[in-house]
């Protein structure tokens, strides 16, 4: 039987590189930490670059709330990183005004009903706003941004679309087909039969079953 030390330990692995001259060097371990980074994760260390609105037209404003201000300013930061590759215009993140609740409630129901507490909260709020954007687009960035929603963050999205100046024709021409579709749905709500007539009443009051309350 072979004894196996337990302390012993598992062989390292060790790179030899060859220099011109022939000989055999360890690599310097300062030229491993000088290795360039690929530029998507070097852009993580920079600002957020951003795309130049040609008209300035307002398309959609994100309103983004937490109580705390590091998870905030990383979403921001993911906001305005997606909106770049989307190709939207961003501007922001604007501070907008802290939103501060306060309770003041009995400490205790018991000794200490006769002293309060209170309790404090503040809403830290950021806005983005987006211009010169596409609805479909903004709408595919939204999703983005909900789909890969960071934790304690609230988001609140105001949108504005442009149509043409025949909108109210073409909402009468749409009307008979959304009219269909609401009677169709409108048919499985309330009751299906009608309700009694007065001779219904009161053949229901002259019944035997009534005389005698």
């Amino acid at each position: 039987m072979t004894r196996v030390d337990s302390e012993q330990q598992p062989p390292q692995l060790v790179i030899i590189i060859p220099n011109r001259t022939g000989r055999n060097e360890l690599p310097d371990p300062r030229e491993e930490n000088n290795a360039r980074l690929p530029r998507a994760v070097q852009a993580l260390y920079l600002q957020p670059l951003r795309r130049e609105a040609e008209y300035g037209v307002p398309s959609c404003d994100l309103q983004l709330r937490s109580y705390s201000i590091p998870n905030l300013e990383f979403f921001c930061d993911f906001a305005l990183r997606a909106a770049y590759y989307l190709d939207l215009p961003a501007f922001g993140p604007v501070p907008l005004p802290k939103i501060t609740e306060r309770w003041t409630v009995p400490r205790s129901s018991f000794i200490f009903k006769k002293s309060q507490e209170n309790f404090e909260r503040i809403t830290r709020r950021r806005l983005i706003q987006i211009r010169d954007g596409h609805p479909e687009t903004v709408q595919i960035w939204l999703a983005y941004l909900q789909k890969h929603a960071y934790y304690g963050i609230g988001m609140k999205a105001n949108m504005w679309e442009y149509g043409k100046l025949d909108t109210g024709k073409q909402m009468d021409a749409e009307m008979s087909s959304m009219q269909e579709t609401i009677e169709a749905k409108m048919e499985h709500l309330g009751r299906d039969q009608t309700l009694g007539t007065v001779e219904k009443v009161k053949e229901l009051l002259a019944t035997e079953r009534f005389r005698h309350t």
